[in-house]
């Protein structure tokens, strides 16, 4: 399943750490790490997704199999493989930081691309272009009720 970059560590090193930032990854959602780290993840989290998408018990063992969690692989079969249902691919974004501080090593971060539900600001009166909604007219009811009011009366 890995890639072919070798971090700089030996095999059963690198497929622990890579196992790691995978759960890592599929459990936060978002991770901050070293580019190349990032991107080698990256491409093992769009196979397990791939895999997640199958929902079969042989498609279970094998994501347990790389997953270090069984609360993640749930989660994966749950929510995230069903919320890509519809999308062929490229399930992760990898966004570079620049330099990290203390040995320069380039930082990214590593994101599933899930939707994100714009809850906080639906009520709020703000279109897509950060314009305000045109504002409905107002209408009079305490006028009409006072009319109403006297057209009984007489």
């Amino acid at each position: 399943m890995p890639g072919t970059r070798k971090l700089g560590r030996p095999t059963a090193h690198r497929m622990s750490m890579l196992r790691g930032l995978v759960t890592q990854a599929l459990e936060k959602g978002k991770i901050t790490t070293t580019a190349p780290r990032a991107q080698e993840t990256a491409r093992m989290v769009d196979k397990l997704i791939t895999i997640g998408k199958k929902d079969t018990i042989a498609a279970r063992r094998q994501a347990m199999s790389f997953i270090t969690k069984e609360d993640v692989v749930r989660k994966l079969f749950a929510e995230i493989a069903p919320a890509f249902a519809d999308r062929g691919g490229g399930y992760t974004r990898v966004t570079l930081l620049g330099p990290r501080r203390g040995d320069a090593a380039e930082m990214a971060v590593l994101e599933l691309m899930m939707e994100i539900k714009p809850a906080a600001t639906e009520g709020k009166g703000k279109t897509k272009g950060g314009k305000k909604a045109p504002k409905k007219p107002k209408e009079k009811k305490a006028k009409e009720g006072k009319a109403d009011k006297e057209a009984e009366e007489e």
